[in-house]
């Protein structure tokens, strides 16, 4: 496994500066946001010319990107505001060989209307898992046009809440390009030690032949998200389960500060072996 970042976590929107700090922070490899070019996030257009400089600075720094972020809102109640995201997905797709990458990490939505993180008892209901499908069959339909994966990500608070519903995701799309994105952070809130384990390793054996990126982001004991190692997860055993299970990707951290990143780089790196191998 390479050692990866989001890219956002770094300040600046030039990419050659913001991949230079992800790898004097220690980092092998990326999880980019067009943000990091100094556009939107969620940009309706990229000049060519803007996915060629990303490329050349992966080049030249030696960070891959392992992943593009084209997230939005799937079940948003708005129409045009599924219709936008749906737009930048595919502006996003269009230019990701360019990039460097092939996977597109999305999320599953949610009922909420103010943030697609934010749990509703809606999403639960039938009505909220067809129209995510409906959603993603558009989505399928651009990444076989521009031959990209699209990687989704089990979450509490979106409509695929666990890996059970991941699963369940993959056998009604039926398509290839479906990937996990696996974060042990976003399967559980609070559990026992025991329930914590068990909860991931079901989760990466029931996806193991899906998962295309890993997370590493951490639960505090309350709940709440914390940098990976400052917190309850025993990454011994979630970086285990993922090797038993073939994963050899790239792991990606995210939810901390730009000045918590080598401390968190090094804490993984001394998971994983040394240099950022298992």
């Amino acid at each position: 496994m390479r050692l990866g970042i989001f890219a956002k976590t770094f300040p600046g929107s030039a990419p050659m500066a913001v991949l230079s700090a992800a790898r004097d922070a220690g980092y092998a490899a990326v999880q980019y946001n067009m943000s990091c070019s100094g556009l939107a996030a969620l940009p309706l257009e990229i000049d060519r010319e803007v996915a060629g400089a990303v490329a050349e600075a992966s080049d030249q720094i030696g960070v891959p990107i392992a992943a593009v972020s084209a997230t939005y809102n799937m079940i948003h109640a708005d129409a045009a505001a599924r219709e936008a995201g749906r737009r930048s997905f595919g502006a996003i797709a269009s230019v990701a060989h360019r990039i460097g990458t092939r996977l597109l990490t999305v999320c599953s939505g949610t009922r909420d209307p103010a943030d697609q993180w934010q749990y509703h008892p809606g999403n639960a209901s039938p009505e909220a898992w067809h129209e995510m499908c409906s959603e993603f069959a558009h989505l399928l339909t651009i990444a076989e046009t521009f031959d990209v994966d699209i990687g989704v990500e089990p979450e509490l608070n979106n409509v695929v809440s666990s890996a059970l519903l991941a699963r369940q995701l993959i056998d009604d799309l039926g398509s290839d390009r479906i990937r996990i994105v696996l974060d042990p952070a976003n399967l559980f809130e609070i559990e026992s030690p025991e329930g914590r384990r068990r909860i991931i390793e079901s989760a990466v054996d029931l996806l193991s032949d899906r998962i295309a990126l890993a997370h590493a982001k951490d639960r505090r004991p309350d709940g709440r998200f914390a940098p990976a190692g400052q917190g309850v997860i025993d990454f011994s055993h979630y970086l285990s389960a993922l090797k038993r299970a073939g994963f050899g990707g790239v792991l990606v951290t995210h939810g901390l500060a730009a000045a918590e990143a080598s401390e968190t780089a090094a804490f993984l790196k001394s998971q994983l072996g040394s240099e950022g191998s298992a």
